[in-house]
């Protein structure tokens, strides 16, 4: 593992696909859906141990006590949680993990999962991790899932030329197929899932940033900076967080910068977005229930 990285745990998703499970008081990642522990209990726990700074999460203002009792529980204090008055997407999230980022620890690497997803294999995670870090000093990583099957449900991400072992350029991100073509990119063996998983650097990410979407970067850091804290909490600038651009962070800055890269990985990776995905993870009776 590389000497720190910060965890950066996005919780601010609503599961509205799983209700009435997941409901907008209580959304899927604070429940125990796939093991014992919620969600977002498992994702602390598997960003834990040598090498891993205390996390900083991110969710919505109304579920700062879920987050922080959740975490207590597993005797994980946060370095910080972050709180947003209002969703604004996934590139104003990416600005907020630089910029506390950059007040933690400017040298260490920056790793932004969601809180709602399943790893299976967090030995193969981290050796994605531990790969990608030295390429992440100067790019913006993200973690490419191999394909198990054709699927209409996810995003894709191309790979261009190798810039080492195992780690690609990114040549295009791809919107979710029809299953012909999802077909021809399982095939192709060229194409990955794009599970929303990003290792960068604090000051790449800022840099990017402001290049492509300074918008949302100067909104966000005029939100950030006159946000109110709060023992480990911090409660965006209402205000400011409002006139933030609600863009994903694919959108703003992956599929524009030519500081990227994907490091393609096998990490038994699902995505808990219903209940056809819920019922495959979980205990099976002998009917098959």
């Amino acid at each position: 593992m590389p000497k720190s990285i910060l965890p950066v745990i996005m919780s601010g998703g609503s599961g509205t696909r799983l209700w009435p499970l997941s409901t907008p008081e209580a959304p899927k990642q604070f429940h125990a859906l796939a093991t014992s522990n919620s969600m977002i209990q498992e994702t602390a726990l598997r960003l834990s141990g040598d090498g891993f700074l205390a996390p900083v999460a991110i969710c919505g203002r109304s579920h700062a006590d879920l987050v922080t009792a959740q975490l207590a529980e597993i005797d994980r204090t946060p370095a910080l949680v972050v709180l947003e008055p209002f969703a604004r997407n996934t590139a104003a999230v990416a600005a907020v993990a630089a910029l506390a980022g950059q007040a933690i620890d400017p040298d260490a690497l920056v790793l932004m999962v969601p809180a709602d997803h399943v790893i299976a294999k967090p030995g193969a995670f981290h050796a994605a991790i531990h790969q990608a870090a030295d390429t992440a000093r100067d790019r913006i990583v993200t973690f490419g899932i191999r394909p198990t099957q054709p699927e209409t449900g996810f995003g894709y991400i191309e790979h261009g030329e190798a810039l080492g072992d195992g780690i690609y350029e990114i040549a295009r991100f791809l919107e979710k197929p029809d299953l012909a073509t999802a077909t021809g990119y399982v095939e192709g063996g060229r194409h990955d899932w794009n599970a929303g998983i990003f290792l960068f650097s604090p000051r790449v990410m800022l840099d990017e940033l402001a290049i492509h979407a300074p918008d949302v970067l100067a909104a966000t850091r005029q939100a950030y900076e006159g946000g109110v804290r709060d023992g480990v909490t911090l409660l965006l600038d209402k205000d400011a967080f409002a006139t933030v651009p609600s863009i994903s962070v694919d959108y703003a800055i992956m599929e524009k910068t030519k500081q990227s890269a994907v490091v393609p990985c096998d990490i038994g990776w699902a995505d808990v977005g219903g209940f056809a995905e819920l019922w495959r993870l979980g205990d099976k009776d002998a009917s098959g229930n």
